[in-house]
């Protein structure tokens, strides 16, 4: 979109990989001469806009919008500042932007280059990936929580599932450091490769919101089966140590899985330090837990042998396989289906 002559903007043009054919090139004469509706009709057939006004630019981007598309306009003069208001992302230039461009503009390159768009752009999709895989963390292993109680406590309601001063260490453990490290993971290889967010999209759009469904349920599963054959083969007390240790670490080890939608073998699972940390930290807190009498008597635990220790770590680790079998499945699902 420029205010260039005709054969010189496709001049350009044509070497930018624009346009191939002078058809694809439209005056501002042109489009005075079309209503508003004949111009979003036939906008497609253009990529190449010449000898434009301030009044074509707004134009043109009112009619890429009404198609439903995220319009994105670039400019650094007084004439860019209507356009820049009204689309959806207006990107101004620091360096020869004017002061009314860079008021309206949404985002300011400050070093004038266009490949920095691509920069911020992979900044934002990881800062957004990030925040699903926190909310995807949180709302999965608190559901956990929840449902599982309503379930001791309907079913099972002459024994003791967890008390209070557990389920706060639990929290404790899980709403904190696990959950700050996934805000914190680097952006995945594949992250400019998907296609942009629909406009009616949500936090828990993308699949998140099934994801929290499928593998709160998977943990819930696992918890209620162990507590019921807890007990039946050891006491009550025995049984809500088990529990314990097990919900603890089922979601510490559930946060590997929400480092990427892809498969754990395709990514690095160490390369985020805090998360290295966050992991290392919870794990020590729940082992002083397991290890301190004192700590066992505040907390009202059960000293476990090696053969329960044993159960709740396998146990534990377990969401794992399930949740990258479920991810392989998910995967060869939409394979077949693009097919």
């Amino acid at each position: 979109i420029t205010g260039d002559h005709a054969e010189t903007a496709f001049a350009v043009a044509k070497q930018l990989g624009i346009a191939v054919k002078k058809t694809q090139v439209i005056t501002g004469e042109q489009l005075n001469k079309m209503s508003d509706n004949e111009l979003l009709e036939k906008i497609h057939r253009y990529t190449v806009f010449a000898r434009v006004s301030p009044d074509h630019k707004v134009r043109i981007v009112k009619a890429f919008q009404k198609q439903g598309k995220v319009v994105a306009m670039t400019g650094d003069g007084v004439n860019d500042a209507p356009s820049l208001k009204i689309a959806d992302i207006g990107v101004g230039m620091g360096i020869t932007g004017t002061d009314v461009t860079k008021d309206v503009a949404d985002m300011i390159i400050s070093d004038d280059n266009f490949a920095t768009i691509i920069v911020a752009i992979e900044e934002g999709r990881k800062i957004y990936s990030n925040i699903q895989k926190t909310i995807q963390f949180l709302l999965s292993t608190n559901a956990v929580e929840v449902v599982t109680l309503f379930l001791a406590c309907i079913f099972l309601p002459q024994f003791t599932f967890l008390v209070p001063s557990q389920l706060l260490f639990i929290n404790f453990i899980t709403d904190s450091l696990p959950a700050i490290a996934l805000g914190l993971e680097p952006a995945e290889y594949d992250i400019m490769e998907r296609s942009p967010r629909d406009n009616n999209s949500n936090i828990l759009s993308g699949g998140v919101g099934w994801n929290i469904l499928y593998q709160a349920t998977i943990q819930v599963v696992i918890l209620m089966i162990m507590f019921v054959l807890a007990l039946r083969f050891y006491d009550n007390i025995t049984a809500t140590t088990m529990v314990f240790y097990t919900l603890n670490l089922i979601q510490v080890f559930h946060a590997f899985n929400l480092k990427t939608n892809h498969s754990l073998k395709s990514i690095n699972i160490f390369k985020n330090k805090m998360f290295n940390i966050s992991f290392g930290v919870s794990i020590l807190l729940i082992t002083l837990v397991a290890t301190v009498p004192f700590m066992r008597m505040i907390f009202g635990l059960a000293n476990l042998t090696v053969v329960q220790w044993l159960i709740v770590l396998a146990c534990s680790i377990s969401i794992i396989p399930f949740v990258e079998f479920i991810k392989f499945l998910q995967y060869k699902f939409k394979t077949e289906r693009v097919k």
